[in-house]
């Protein structure tokens, strides 16, 4: 048996996977932690959305712990992935099918040019986000408008990148490892990116590695933590 207490309330370090919803994390879980604890309500919340093409670590908060999940929403967040270079989507990822291609042969062997563009990005600044994204306009997700082809007018997020290096080894693949704050998308990052160098860019690629004091190297598969919820001691009759 293990020593967690789910009720109480615990911050689950979970390695995201493929294709899975943050909400899809949550609800495993909680539909687990229910039927352990024999009770028909059960407080889980995530801390930090992560899209479904993306993988790696989300926190999920249980019992009084979802107290805190704005709190640590708010810490500063690194990732990994890949961008493509000449090529463009409409959600700035693989969600949507690529819409244009430039060629890039130009940037070939630029490195120095490359990495120049990508310090540019560091510091305070203004983002604005995809229009595929969960951001609320007029009372609506964005990307439910935007699936219907509706134009939007998003307002930019001031965020704070503290470092973005890129490797160009797999060029025009760019492989990179960001540390940014809450709110930054890295999806409109990787657009940005392939603006500033006139070619587009789109993220084919993405993990989150850390959230604040956090990492990756800590979290547990959906199973992993399946496994811990059933092997976990609960007291009897919980109501």
């Amino acid at each position: 048996m293990n020593s967690f207490d789910f009720r109480a309330g615990e911050v689950l370090l979970v390695d995201k996977p493929l294709h899975w919803t943050s909400f899809d994390v949550v609800n495993k879980l909680r539909w687990k932690l229910k039927r352990k604890y024999g009770i028909k309500r059960f407080k889980v919340g995530h801390a930090g959305t992560l899209d479904p093409l993306a993988t790696g670590l989300l926190l999920i908060c249980t019992g009084k712990k979802t107290k805190i999940s704005q709190e640590l929403t708010a810490d500063d967040k690194v990732y990994t992935g890949k961008i493509l270079l000449g090529k463009t989507t409409p959600s700035y990822d693989l969600e949507t099918e690529f819409d244009s291609e430039i060629d890039v042969e130009h940037l070939k062997g630029k490195e120095d040019l490359i990495l120049e563009v990508a310090r540019q990005f560091i510091g305070e600044q203004e983002q604005i986000p995809p229009v595929f994204s969960a951001k609320k306009v007029n009372g609506k997700r964005a990307y439910e408008s935007a699936r219907k082809g509706k134009e939007l007018n998003l307002k930019p997020n001031v965020i704070n990148i503290e470092y973005f290096e890129i490797d160009t080894t797999n060029f025009p693949e760019i492989g990179f490892k960001v540390k940014c704050s809450k709110g930054t998308y890295i999806r409109s990052l990787a657009n940005d990116f392939g603006k500033k160098l006139n070619v587009g860019g789109t993220l084919i690629e993405l993990r989150r590695t850390n959230s604040g004091r956090f990492s990756i190297d800590n979290a547990r598969s959906v199973d992993e933590w399946l496994n811990i919820i059933e092997d976990t001691e609960v007291e009897e009759n919980i109501q």
